[in-house]
């Protein structure tokens, strides 16, 4: 298997953590981990301590979020909560507005910023995971610096 920094994708995550003062090195798994179970699994940690980047359109403006892998962004709610209708990009939509696929999506590296919240629910696990850009890469960070790196704005994403 290659190094990270042979893939553009990561190469683009790797090099934005450096410029947001991110110190945690982007690991590279052996299996892919497209799903927070699979990351879970790879590292030996909760599931809760994964941050998915999911991609969702809020009235058609791509937007992510980053929610913990102990439940689903419940859009409904949240859309109401956000002030507009929030519905799962599909894949074509992910890969424009990231530079991503899904399954490697990572909270950094994309063409251009994207509006970012964060679930609060992510705020219980000391150390977080993410990926890096590739469904075989992740990389360590807290909360703050996930929060930090994506100019995010903290939010529940299902009803307490």
């Amino acid at each position: 298997m290659s190094s990270p920094q042979s893939h553009p994708a990561v190469t683009s995550v790797v090099e934005a953590l450096r410029e947001r003062g991110v110190t945690g090195e982007v690991r590279w798994l052996d299996e892919a981990a497209r799903t927070a179970v699979d990351a879970a699994a790879a590292l030996g940690t909760t599931v809760g301590a994964i941050a998915n980047s999911l991609v969702f359109t809020l009235d058609d403006e791509p937007v992510l979020i980053m929610t913990s892998g102990a439940h689903r962004v419940d859009t409904a709610w949240l859309g109401e909560q956000l002030g507009g209708r929030l519905k799962r990009a599909d894949a074509d939509v992910v890969r424009a507005a990231t530079g991503q696929v899904i399954g490697g999506v990572a909270p950094v590296g994309h063409p251009t910023p994207i509006r970012t919240w964060v679930d609060t629910a992510l705020a219980d696990h000391d150390q977080l995971w993410a990926a890096a850009g590739h469904a075989h890469t992740v990389f360590p960070l807290t909360y703050d610096e996930l929060l930090t790196i994506t100019d995010g704005v903290a939010t529940a994403v299902v009803p307490d």
